[in-house]
């Protein structure tokens, strides 16, 4: 039986962080791995064996990333001797240290994709972090938890991971979803000089399938709004949250959820988008400063009821909102038998696709929803709502009647 124990090794040096070390141990005969993370002794929990992040004095996300980078590792080494023990050959803790090191090295497709959702998460690309770490934790699985180099990244290894997905049950688009993130990975590995580009993606799916999505239209948006939900608060403020994003030119939630009372000034409201950075400007109409006014809390400087504890887990708080408002908009979907399921973001397609009927142009339709380009527009309208072109068809074979 092979053991693998992490530990702290204190600095001689009075004021210095220690090194984490991992001890493998096989037949009692014990093998250490210096690892290059570092951590100061009051941010050792020696009990469980694992860094704790301290106060905040700027090292807490250094603690994380150390925490998850220890963690990948572990599992990494758990891999490898499981696969020893498959092989029902004596092998020793050299032999797993031996094969940890060569895979862990400069070229461990896993470490640099660990150190890229670092680099994310530095600049506080949160969401796009998550969505990183989804696909590392799919491939790991995919993959056993076993590393593979960045060289090793061929169009087999792509192909044998879409099969791997497609036995999984996921649908073209979510496969897409992981081949476009670990693309864009290799991509940097080749772009830093790290692998020569031998197109490993090029025989799997990553384009996007087109999905119905059936946008509701103002008579719900009307029936919505008209709901009597006095007696059913959650329900109540995640119709008028819902409300207020549409009356807002379809905003997206995260970015309601940070809007702060100083963001309206002259009746004007002003806001950076949370994806791309793009300044927008909205007139606060007296519907908007109705729903403002009913929920505003003078102790917090934010607009909205979201985040309610200012300065505390907030990116924690604002997803667990969303997932709770959007429970709230599933049973009033199901209150008035709408054609489609409410979410956040309905209220964005619902807008996008009113003003389209309302003829508004796209390049007025793309300034509003803070699109990078009217081509990003077009594409989005496109997959909104096919009932344009079925009304035109039925138009043409009525002559056939």
């Amino acid at each position: 039986m092979t053991t693998v124990k992490v530990k702290f090794r204190p600095s001689t040096v009075e004021g210095r962080p220690g090194t984490i070390v991992c001890l493998v141990t096989h037949r009692r005969i014990t093998r250490q791995i210096t690892t290059s993370y570092k951590v100061f002794p009051h941010e050792w929990d020696e009990e469980q064996s694992k860094p704790i992040p301290a106060d905040n004095n700027g090292r807490t996300a250094i603690v994380q990333s150390i925490t998850r980078k220890l963690r990948s590792d572990m599992e990494r080494l758990d891999a490898i001797i499981k696969r020893f023990e498959n092989r029902r050959h004596s092998y020793s803790s050299d032999d797993v240290v031996a094969e940890f090191r060569r895979a862990g090295g400069e070229n461990s497709f896993f470490n640099f994709m660990e150190n890229a959702i670092v680099r994310l998460r530095q600049l506080n690309h949160i969401g796009t972090a998550k969505n990183y770490s989804a696909a590392l934790g799919s491939f790991k699985q995919f993959r056993g938890n076993g590393d593979v180099s960045i060289d090793s990244i061929d169009y087999i290894l792509m192909e044998d991971y879409q099969a791997y997905l497609i036995s999984n049950g996921l649908v073209p688009n979510s496969i897409s979803f992981y081949m476009r993130i670990l693309r864009a990975v290799y991509n940097r590995a080749v772009e830093q000089g790290l692998t020569e580009d031998r197109r490993p993606f090029r025989t799997v799916f990553t384009g996007m399938e087109k999905t119905l999505k059936r946008a509701i239209s103002i008579n719900d948006i009307r029936r919505i709004r008209n709901l009597d939900l006095s007696l059913k608060l959650g329900l109540e403020f995640a119709r008028d949250l819902f409300l207020f994003l549409f009356l807002c030119r379809g905003m997206s939630f995260i970015d309601a959820a940070f809007l702060k009372k100083s963001d309206i000034q002259n009746g004007v409201l002003s806001y950076r988008r949370h994806k791309t950075g793009q300044l927008l400007h909205i007139k606060a109409i007296k519907q908007i400063e109705e729903i403002i006014n009913r929920y505003s809390n003078k102790d917090s400087p934010y607009l909205l009821p979201v985040i309610i504890r200012p300065g505390r887990d907030e990116r924690k708080q604002y997803e667990t909102a969303l997932r709770r408002v959007n429970k709230s908009l599933k049973i009033i979907t199901e209150m008035i038998q709408l054609p489609v399921t409410l979410t956040t973001y309905v209220s964005r397609h619902a807008w996008a696709t009113i003003a389209k009927s309302k003829n508004v142009p796209v390049n007025v339709i793309s300034d509003a929803l803070g699109h990078d380009s009217i081509t990003t527009t077009q594409i989005y309208l496109a997959s909104i709502d096919s009932t344009v072109i079925d009304r035109a068809n039925e138009l043409i074979i009525s002559d056939l009647q």
